[in-house]
């Protein structure tokens, strides 16, 4: 009767098991899509122009090509004076963005210090 239980119990975990492999599997799936839609890159350059009306600008990377960045009310500023301070002809700007709807749109724009470290952690 123990053998028999044991063996009730075994097949059980089994199932068990095979089915939260599964669950598993397919979660990882599920969330890739959206954090896929949602990275961010960045890029760094000089301001080619500023368009006010439309509250873009377009930067230069010397490594991914002339880029257009659109501001909304989030994008935060440093070291520049906002949008009003972005002018062409500005350098080193570091400009954090997403893709929305086609667009890149930035997260944060800031004028580098010229330290190098570029992307790493802010030191408050």
């Amino acid at each position: 009767m123990n053998i028999r239980k044991i063996a009730v119990v075994t097949a059980a975990l089994a199932a068990f098991g095979t089915t939260s492999a599964v669950a598993v599997a397919a979660q990882p799936a599920a969330t890739a899509a959206p954090a896929a839609q949602a990275a961010t890159r960045q890029f760094e350059g000089t301001v080619v122009s500023v368009n006010r009306d439309a509250r873009t600008f377009r930067l230069r990377d010397a490594q991914r090509g002339t880029v257009t960045i659109k501001v909304t009310s989030n994008t935060r500023f440093q070291r520049v004076g906002g949008f009003a301070g972005l002018r062409a002809g500005l350098t080193r700007i570091e400009a954090n963005v997403r893709r929305s709807n086609g667009a890149w749109v930035a997260t944060f724009v800031e004028r580098s210090g010229g330290g190098g470290r570029h992307g790493g952690g802010q030191d408050g």
